[in-house]
Formats: C-alpha cells, sequence, structure tokens
C-alpha cells in the first residue's frame, strides 16, 4: 500500500524523537518571543535547543515549516475548556483564559509574532486559522448548552459568539493599546452573552431561491 510521505513536523512522534520536537519548538517560540518573525533562524533554534542543526534541517525543513509546528503543538496543548453552568460564566472564564496567556510575558509576545508572521506567510496563516479554529470549537459546546438551557434563542451560532468575547481582547493588544486587564475580559464577555441573549447571533435561513448575490444586493438596498 502507498503511503503519502507527511510534511517536516508532521508526524506525531514519540520517546526521543518527541523529546527533541518539545526542546525545538519550546526554543522556537522562545526565539519568536524575544526577536519576531523576521529573524526567526533555525540554526539558532537548534543551538537553543542543543540539538543538532542538520536534525532540526532535515526535520522542519525551513522556518514556516518550524512555525506551522509550533503553532499545531500550542493547539494541542491547549488548555481544556471550563463548564460553569451558565453562558456568563462559560464566556468569563474563556475571556480570562484568553486575557493570561495574551498579558503573560512570554506568550503575549509570542502571539504577536505568530499574527505579524501570518499575514506575510501563507503557511503560517494557514496553520494560524486552524489554531484558532480549534480553540473557537473547544469553546462552541457552552454556547449549545446554554440553547439547551434557553438562555439564548435557538439558532444561535456558537462560533460567532465565541469569536465576539476574544475579538476586543485581540484588539487591545494588537491595535488600540487600551489596557488588556480582567475587566477587560470580564466586560468582552457580558457583551458577548448579552447579545446572545438578544439573538445578535441567531443563523438567518436565505429566502428560498435566493441566490448568494441577491441576498447582498437585497442587503445592500436596505442598508441605503
Amino acid at each position: 500500500m502507498a503511503v503519502e510521505s507527511a510534511e517536516p513536523g508532521t508526524t506525531r512522534p514519540g520517546g526521543r524523537t518527541a523529546r527533541v520536537r518539545e526542546a525545538v519548538l519550546r526554543a522556537a517560540g522562545d526565539a519568536l518571543a524575544e526577536q519576531g518573525f523576521a529573524h526567526l533562524d533555525l540554526a539558532d533554534v537548534a543551538r537553543r535547543a542543543d540539538v543538532g542543526k542538520t536534525t532540526v534541517y532535515r526535520r522542519w525543513g525551513t522556518v514556516t515549516g518550524l512555525v506551522a509546528d509550533l503553532l499545531k503543538d500550542m493547539a494541542e496543548q491547549s488548555l481544556p475548556r471550563t463548564e460553569t453552568g451558565s453562558l456568563l460564566g462559560d464566556l468569563k472564564a474563556n475571556a480570562r483564559l484568553v486575557h493570561r496567556t495574551l498579558t503573560d510575558p512570554r506568550q503575549g509576545e509570542l502571539f504577536k509574532a505568530l499574527i505579524a508572521a501570518a499575514t506575510c506567510d501563507t503557511r503560517t496563516a494557514d496553520a494560524l486559522h486552524h489554531f484558532y479554529r480549534t480553540r473557537i470549537e473547544e469553546w462552541a459546546p457552552c454556547v449549545r448548552q446554554a440553547v439547551g438551557r434557553g438562555e439564548v434563542p435557538a439558532g444561535t451560532d456558537p462560533h460567532e459568539v465565541i469569536r465576539a468575547v476574544s475579538a476586543p481582547l485581540y484588539y487591545r493588544l494588537l491595535a488600540s493599546g487600551d489596557p488588556l486587564d480582567q475587566a477587560a475580559a470580564d466586560r468582552a464577555a457580558e457583551a458577548a452573552a448579552a447579545a446572545a441573549r438578544a439573538g445578535a447571533y441567531v443563523r438567518h435561513a436565505a429566502p428560498e431561491g435566493m441566490t448568494g448575490q441577491a441576498r447582498t444586493e437585497d442587503s445592500q438596498q436596505a442598508d441605503g
């Protein structure tokens, strides 16, 4: 049977290989947090991880390959979802987790570097998108449970609610420079919960027979 060869850094290793991967990814994260994507160098990562340069070049091949594997590992290692029994409690737990991550001296700088890299490198962007899809999907059940409890309307889009929680926090980190504190995290959760209860995230089915273009034109006419 033919087996497709995996891209560098995409296999799930064990034993010594797992220890090498852990050391290299940790070193890559440190280097990114300290120097940014533009200065990331595989030889420097190998030195930091105390492994041979040949090992790093053979396994990951390129800086983007290494960064993609780092993001994959971060998604796999992320903390599990908290269940509090209420939508607001769950969303606050999510917001506070994002807050702790983004204000951590190492993790905050690491995310800035990864987001900056994703703006100019397709593979890094794909890996970053996968990371966030994984995190959003992990927290989406809290919204589905809220629908089941009658806290929010049926048809509420779980993914949009979770995005609404973290978006203001990333905006503070990357754009506005406003304080990114726990109070801001709690306000983001409260706003998302209130909007969800009001039906802001309910998915509305398009009228039967209306095409995507027609929906766009209809919306533009309504806005005008």
